[in-house]
């Protein structure tokens, strides 16, 4: 797998109902997260508070490997999908 740092999709892209410190109701799909730096890597990776479907992701030459842009089109075709 590709790892594309600093991308950031897949914390704009998804919807996450669990709480974000932050954000306590989570965020809505194509929100950007508050968790989310200027450079676009998360401020709590690693972290106990990061919520468990962040933790799950795992980026994918099939989305990542396009680049920021593509990726966040790629995961917002994929969240419109599974409402």
């Amino acid at each position: 797998m590709k790892l594309n740092r600093g991308c950031g999709a897949c914390c704009i892209a998804p919807s996450i109902t669990s709480p974000i410190p932050g954000m306590p109701n989570g965020k809505p799909a194509g929100v950007r997260c508050i968790q989310l730096n200027e450079s676009n890597l998360c401020k709590i990776f690693g972290q106990p508070e990061r919520p468990a479907v962040c933790s799950a992701f795992d980026n994918d030459d099939a989305i990542c490997a396009g680049g920021p842009e593509k990726a966040l089109e790629i995961l917002l075709e994929l969240e419109q999908a599974t409402d």
